[in-house]
């Protein structure tokens, strides 16, 4: 069992998860992370810091982002590797309140 990082991310990129997680599993997109699911060890760390509350168990995750499973494992092993906390995205405090931003999220990898 692995954790899912859904949609309230997408365009907030609050990084408060990264700086708990033992495993460095989570990995960085320009506008959104992922939690490589062959690497979380689902110790529940990560959820309770997210502002956004964009972190999931995957046997919690809502119906609404159930896609986000496939989306986390697809580009985790396409993504860098993010371990250290960073500023959130410009903007994140009124982006973590919009809803239906799956159009929104960028597929390219952070490169910088």
């Amino acid at each position: 069992m692995a954790h899912i990082v859904a949609e309230p991310c997408i365009k907030c990129k609050y990084t408060d998860c990264v700086a708990v997680c033992p495993v460095d599993c989570f990995h960085e997109g320009v506008n959104f992370l992922v939690i490589d699911p062959d690497t979380c060890i689902d110790c529940g760390l990560c959820p309770p810091e997210c502002p956004t509350s964009a972190i999931f168990p995957d046997s919690e995750l809502p119906d609404k982002w159930k896609h986000y499973a496939e989306i986390n494992a697809k580009y985790a092993p396409l993504w860098p590797v993010i371990d250290t906390q960073k500023e959130p995205l410009p903007g994140a405090d009124e982006m973590a309140k919009v809803e239906g931003k799956d159009n929104l999220l960028d597929p390219n990898p952070f490169a910088g």
